[in-house]
């Protein structure tokens, strides 16, 4: 994610600390909103400012949201040390979100920015194909965190779309008629900010390429039939999609449960299929070497049966990506 770039409008500022002078839990909420421009103008350098004002006012939440700016490095450079910092004020301030999160860290034995930075890259790796690129990578995710992701994942579940390549924007489509739950920045918390940036580091990208995180859920007999992941450039809206964001050049699967049958991943260009034990992740690139995509990746996301299926997917673009 982009860090914002411009300066806190100082009479927006002004107005705002005095309507909400005394009140700092409605200044918090107010600068989330600007954070992503969700039902208010889109200022993220307005939204940082308010809530540095609120966490000055002891407002625990405004501690938790400043947490996950410091680890997606947005408005300010990217730092597990403040993350973990303005994580430990919020929960000390009576935040129950904020004191799960520091079990599950200490847990993952992360107490500290050398700890989260050691836990980045302490993963193994199996390379499945050379070319296109395929790398499963074993126990990525521990049980603690699949169960974690699972758990904050399915009240937020809506029918998982595709992108409209006539009209634009997403729509409803029977190709695809599993359901998902998509995380804005101020959606996510320290512990996806860690799980996203483990992703990046086995992608080998840069953490701000990484398109908003989703939960994909999978009920007995739901599918997402063959499909691509990159943009095909010859394709109504998809030029415009690259020009403005750039192409998707990498995908990452995470396998968070295994109580199901069947339902494996199915690239039947490639001529195999990919079911993740608990934890696996599997990332591959869309694109050759040339950038252009490579229909060599077509694949599919199989029913499961006697059970469901959950994955964590990770979209991952050619350049850094506009705050979401």
């Amino acid at each position: 994610m982009l860090s914002p770039v411009t300066a806190p409008d100082a009479a927006f500022q002004a107005m705002a600390r005095q309507r909400y002078a005394g009140n700092p839990p409605a200044m918090t909420q107010l600068a989330a909103r600007l954070m992503v421009g969700r039902d208010a103008p889109l200022s993220p350098a307005d939204g940082v400012e308010l809530l540095s004002e609120a966490a000055r006012q002891n407002d625990n939440e405004a501690w938790a949201y400043l947490a996950v700016l410091s680890a997606a490095g947005v408005g300010r450079a990217q730092s597990w040390h403040d993350a973990l910092d303005a994580l430990t004020r919020a929960a000390a301030l009576g935040h129950k979100h904020a004191r799960r999160e520091m079990q599950l860290l200490s847990a993952l034995g992360i107490a500290n920015a050398a700890d989260a930075e050691r836990w980045l890259g302490a993963y193994d790796t199996r390379l499945l194909r050379e070319s296109p690129r395929f790398a499963a990578h074993p126990r990525f995710l521990p049980l603690v965190l699949c169960k974690y992701l699972i758990e904050h994942a399915r009240p937020r579940l809506k029918r998982a779309q595709v992108h409209d390549v006539r009209g634009g924007g997403l729509k409803n489509d029977p190709m695809r008629t599993n359901t998902t739950a998509a995380y804005s920045l101020i959606d996510t918390d320290v512990v996806m900010q860690l799980v996203r940036a483990r992703i990046a580091h086995a992608a080998g990208v840069a953490a701000d390429t990484l398109e908003p995180m989703e939960v994909l859920h999978y009920a007995g007999g739901e599918t997402y039939r063959p499909h691509i992941d990159f943009f095909h450039p010859s394709l109504p809206h998809y030029a415009d999609e690259m020009r403005q964001r750039g192409q998707r050049v990498k995908t990452g699967l995470v396998y968070l449960n295994s109580s199901y049958d069947h339902g494996q991943t199915d690239f039947p260009k490639l001529g195999f299929k990919f079911r993740g034990e608990v934890g696996e992740a599997l990332v591959f690139d869309n694109v050759g070497s040339d950038g252009v995509g490579d229909m060599n990746t077509v694949h599919a996301g199989l029913p499961p049966q006697n059970g469901e299926k959950w994955l964590l997917s990770q979209w991952i673009r050619e350049r850094a990506q506009p705050i979401a």
